[in-house]
């Protein structure tokens, strides 16, 4: 560690100093401990009170968040000592789910209340600090989340105090004589190595970093897919982190430039965090390093404070998500396997922010592809973290459902095409049954499916104006609605060659459901606040015996005559060649001379033959030239 504490500090308070037994010798059967968090859980002092386990009946184990071991959390010890988390851990998990310890549900924000308050009582805190500075003061290092609350409120609080504890900056001090008992013991702190990322990392991770705009504030909650997002950044510019959790890869976007903090709202250039787990690498970075702000719980899960920030994204995972959008997270039926977390506070924190997101990221599947994580209805005894009316984005390897103000029909679609493939005709089929979805949709099984990220591109017009292309989502029912509408007789007369005022459901939804094998179809899209409108769109049909498609595209009244059909015929063109198709082939109205004109100036070797009102346009893809 960076070495500026009082080297001094032992002789100064020898008078509080003592071995970890002698420590552990005050608490009483009965009474309630609580044990400091994550990495920083004094490993010296849990040894101790577990070796007293026999003249400690009935004694509550307080933890938020534990790491390494747990030897108080095993059967033969449940007489003695009951768990009491907040959030399930692995070294936990066994004996809550045999009903041998308990699981408070609780949103972080919410607990250094419970502690001050006194509805949860602590008679006795075991924390971990460095030694104390010239003015007196121990750095609760690398986790001060709810540890600063806990010792603040309990009747006794003994430190372990480790010289191999970083000095972290922010509100992160607590006075030396406000600790019960110093127990001097230099250990090497418990550390967290990164699994390697799974085979649906990369989609994830690409798909999320697709939300996150440069000068966006980012909450990774505590999961491997969150922090596996991480990668997907280091392009990005002036990112900043307010977050209750930091992880190794945070020091790579920092190197890397991606997080500078420089546009965040509050706390302009600090990383804010509540506790660290990673490498020792990570300690070291965060020892005496003023970019990093550790602060309580009480300020870094606030949603009042989350929401301050503009551009806060949000992101983190679940367990299962049913349908109509609600999230479990802590649970797999009955048995509890995690817990709420800042899961709640950090999604409506950046719900209120300005131009904030909430994003759930999550596979698609577990159990090795056994098992769908989307489901129709919750399993029997989960329990909802995030309610349905708060989950805004959820993100699996297959793509984005945006929730937000959307029907459950319109939910129940998005996330069913964000399913793993093998899991969509069933949930289809499930929605139908549930009534979430109309009954009339029941033949789009098969074609419920999300078009590759490659289709995606953009056109900047000459005023400036820039305008997205990607593949029709099956979400875009209505707006795809509000386009053919806004069309202007003229124009549906030269694309559906008759006089419509209406098209019938079942045709507008087989522009919207497809395959995406056989066909294509590519919308153009302007950001509104209501999400996206389309102004135009193109397709082709693929017909096999030929390898040639037929092509059509249309745009919005207002928006002809600036280059957007030209545009997405050559990106349709681009898309059909690297398909291996051959050719478009085109009807045309003999009077639509634009669309002839746009035809005609395409890649490839062009044929026109007039046939009953109509040009029959061929466009051949391996030649040159126009016949």
């Amino acid at each position: 560690m960076s070495g500026s504490y009082d080297l001094e500090w032992r002789q100064k308070y020898k008078s509080l100093i003592c071995t970890a037994e002698q420590a552990v010798a005050g608490i009483r059967p009965g009474q309630r401990v609580f044990i400091g968090t994550g990495c920083a859980q004094p490993q010296e002092l849990v040894r101790a009170l577990t070796a007293c386990s026999a003249q400690l009946a009935n004694t509550e184990i307080i933890s938020l968040f534990t790491m390494g071991e747990a030897p108080y959390a095993l059967e033969r010890l449940a007489r003695h000592f009951r768990v009491n988390t907040f959030f399930v851990t692995a070294n936990v998990r066994d004996v809550v789910q045999q009903g041998l310890g308990g699981y408070t549900p609780i949103f972080f924000s919410d607990i250094p209340e419970l502690f001050a308050s006194g509805r949860l009582p602590l008679d006795a805190a075991l924390i971990q600090v460095t030694p104390p500075d010239e003015q007196g003061m121990c750095s609760l290092g690398i986790s001060v989340d709810v540890v600063k609350s806990a010792a603040e409120n309990a009747a006794l609080v003994i430190a372990q105090v480790n010289a191999q504890m970083p000095r972290t900056l922010g509100d992160s001090d607590v006075y030396v004589y406000d600790l019960d008992w110093l127990v001097p013991a230099d250990q090497p702190l418990i550390e967290t190595h990164r699994d390697p990322p799974a085979d649906i990392g990369p989609q994830i991770g690409q798909h999320v970093a697709s939300l996150v705009e440069d000068g966006s504030t980012i909450e990774l909650g505590i999961g491997r897919v969150p922090h596996a997002v991480l990668e997907f950044l280091k392009d990005k510019k002036d990112l900043g982190v307010h977050t209750e959790m930091c992880s190794d890869t945070i020091m790579d976007l920092v190197e890397s430039g991606a997080i500078t903090g420089a546009r965040k709202t509050l706390d302009r250039g600090k990383i804010v965090t509540s506790f660290a787990m990673g490498t020792r690498r990570l300690y070291d970075y965060v020892d005496g390093n003023p970019m990093f702000s550790f602060r309580p719980t009480e300020y870094v899960n606030d949603p009042n404070i989350i929401g301050q920030q503009h551009r806060m994204v949000a992101i983190n995972s679940a367990l299962e998500i049913d349908l109509t959008g609600q999230v479990c997270a802590d649970s797999l039926g009955t048995l509890f396997y995690s817990g709420i977390g800042g899961q709640v506070d950090f999604t409506r924190g950046a719900a209120r922010s300005r131009d904030g997101k909430a994003i759930i990221a999550v596979p698609s599947t577990a159990k090795d592809g056994k098992v769908s994580r989307i489901v129709a209805t919750l399993t029997s005894g989960a329990g909802v973290v995030t309610t349905r009316g708060d989950t805004q984005y959820v993100v699996t390897e297959y793509g984005v459902a945006y929730l937000a103000g959307k029907t459950v029909e319109e939910r129940a679609l998005a996330l069913i095409s964000v399913a793993h493939p093998d899991f969509r005709a069933q949930l289809l089929r499930d929605a139908i049954e549930a009534r979430y979805v109309n009954p009339g949709l029941a033949d789009v099984e098969g074609r419920i499916s999300v078009g590759p990220p490659e289709l995606h591109t953009t056109m900047l017009l000459p005023d400036g104006t820039q305008i997205g292309f990607r593949p029709i989502h099956l979400t875009d029912l209505e707006a795809f609605k509000d386009l053919l509408y806004a069309l202007s007789q003229e124009t549906m007369y030269y694309r559906f060659m008759a006089h419509l005022s209406m098209l019938p459901e079942k045709q507008i939804q087989d522009f919207v459901f497809l395959d995406h094998r056989t066909e294509v179809c590519i919308v153009g899209t302007l950001p509104e606040a209501h999400g996206e409108e389309i102004i135009s769109t193109g397709r082709y049909y693929l017909d096999p015996k030929t390898n040639r498609a037929e092509v059509a595209f249309v745009v919005r009244d207002q928006w002809q005559n600036r280059g957007i059909g030209t545009f997405m015929l050559q990106w349709l063109t681009t898309i059909a060649r690297a398909n291996g198709i051959a050719g478009f082939t085109a009807e045309v109205l003999r009077d639509n001379r634009r669309m002839q004109s746009v035809f005609h100036h395409s890649e490839g070797r062009v044929r026109s033959q007039p046939a009953d009102g109509v040009q029959h346009i061929e466009i051949d893809f391996s030649k040159a030239g126009d016949l």
